[in-house]
């Protein structure tokens, strides 16, 4: 089968539209980039994650800074087999009062499901949305598409329990820079 590069859909469109289109041209090509065997897009997946490491990083990182007040833990799990054959990697945040209250950690995850015809990105709570990254470039662009998965997740974890999870809201004493101090709640 031929490949047709897929033009955005308006000159200069932004980065998510020619993601979308990277996306839809490749099923309509039935290809992921220039792959058409499952082994092939593998390799293509574990290159995309690779890409996106220092990017996922930062955003957790940006949320532990401003939301958790710099309490989280940042881990990257690598791309892995999952149960169904397929691969993942997952970058989570995780932080005391999430872990207290048993719930996931903001999640930002890469994964190509066994039956999938090519990969996607997700969150902890937050559904699929397109994986077709082939550059650095194309890396960096993901960066607001991560942050609003990180948004999302984080808002569905206080959902499921309360807004307490997050220090940055519980704790509104300024510090001398200006920006909110340390915990100021005591324990029961």
């Amino acid at each position: 089968m031929t490949t047709h590069p897929v033009s955005p859909p308006v000159p200069g469109a932004p980065s998510h539209l020619e993601a979308l289109g990277r996306h839809f041209g490749d099923l309509r090509d039935g290809t992921h980039g220039d792959a058409v065997s499952r082994q092939s897009k593998e390799r293509l997946f574990h290159e995309a994650v690779t890409l996106l490491d220092p990017y996922a990083r930062r955003v957790l990182r940006e949320f532990d800074h401003e939301m958790l007040r710099d309490t989280g833990n940042v881990e990257a799990t690598g791309v892995g087999r999952t149960p169904d054959g397929g691969l993942a990697a997952l970058w989570t945040l995780s932080w005391p009062e999430q872990r207290e209250t048993d719930i996931q950690p903001i999640t930002l995850m890469a994964h190509y499901g066994r039956g999938f015809h090519h990969p996607h990105l997700r969150g902890a709570t937050v559904a699929d949305w397109p994986l077709n990254v082939f550059t650095e470039e194309q890396a960096a662009a993901e960066v607001p598409t991560l942050r609003a998965i990180a948004s999302a997740d984080l808002h569905n974890l206080v959902f499921q329990r309360d807004y307490r999870i997050v220090p940055a809201i519980v704790d509104d004493r300024p510090g001398q820079d200006g920006r909110p101090g340390p915990s100021s709640r005591k324990e029961a």
